[in-house]
C-alpha cells in the first residue's frame, strides 16, 4: 500500500513531461513490435504502462488487443482521458506488477522500466513465474530496466540494476534469448538514463 500510495501521489502532482520516461514516441519499445512482427489480433500487455504514449502508437499501427497495468489508478485515468474514445478499445489493470494474477495469457508481454523496481527475491520470483504461465509459447518478452550504467533510484525509490547476463539468467528457464541492447534515455530534464532492453522467446 506504501508504493501504491508512493505511485497515486507522483501521478497526481506531476504533469505528463514531469516524469523522466516522458516519450511521445517510444522508438525502442516499438522497435521490437516491429521487428517481431506479430500479428495485429496479437495479445499484448504492457507492464507498469501508465500513461506512457505506447498504447497510443500501437493502436496507431492496427494492434486490437492491448492491455495496459499498471499500480497507479491515477496513471491509467490519464492515459484513459487523453485517448478520450479510443481507450474503450484498451483493457485497463490496476496491479502491483509483483503478485497480480492476469486474466488471461498473452502473445507479447511488454515492460519498460517496471521490473527493474521489484528488488526482493520473492516479487521477482513471482514475476518471473507469472511471465512463464501466462505468456503463450512462442510469445515476445521484451523488458527494459536500468542497466549497470544508469541510475540507482527512480521517482525516490530504490530499483534493481541489471545487465544482459543477469537479465537473462532470470528468464533462461523457459526463455531463448533473442537479443539485449542498450540505449541512453534522454529525459524532459535533459539527463540521460542508460537502459538495458532483453528480447526473449517463450520456448516451454
Amino acid at each position: 500500500m506504501i508504493k501504491k500510495a508512493h505511485w497515486e501521489n507522483v501521478f497526481k502532482t506531476k504533469s505528463l513531461n514531469e516524469v523522466s520516461w516522458y516519450e511521445v514516441v517510444p522508438e525502442t519499445s516499438l522497435s521490437f513490435f516491429k521487428e517481431s512482427n506479430i500479428s495485429k489480433f496479437a495479445k499484448i500487455i504492457d507492464i507498469g504502462g501508465g500513461d506512457s504514449f505506447l498504447v497510443d502508437n500501437l493502436l496507431k499501427l492496427g494492434y486490437n488487443d492491448i492491455t495496459v497495468l499498471d499500480i497507479s489508478g491515477a496513471a491509467l485515468d490519464r492515459a484513459k482521458q487523453r485517448l478520450k474514445d479510443q481507450s474503450k478499445k484498451v483493457k485497463w489493470i490496476v496491479a502491483d506488477a509483483a503478485d497480480f494474477s492476469p486474466p488471461e495469457n498473452y502473445d507479447f508481454w511488454h515492460d519498460r522500466a517496471a521490473f527493474h523496481f521489484l528488488t526482493d527475491e520473492q516479487s521477482i520470483r513471482n514475476y518471473v513465474e507469472t511471465v512463464q504461465k501466462h505468456l503463450n509459447k512462442n510469445g515476445n518478452l521484451v523488458i527494459g530496466t536500468f542497466s549497470e550504467n544508469g541510475p540507482k533510484k527512480c521517482s525516490g525509490l530504490e530499483i534493481k540494476q541489471y545487465s544482459e547476463t543477469t537479465m537473462t539468467d532470470q528468464f533462461e528457464t523457459h526463455f531463448e534469448k533473442i537479443r539485449c541492447i542498450k540505449i541512453d534515455h534522454k529525459t524532459p530534464f535533459d539527463t540521460n538514463q542508460n537502459f538495458v532492453f532483453c528480447w526473449f522467446k517463450k520456448i516451454m
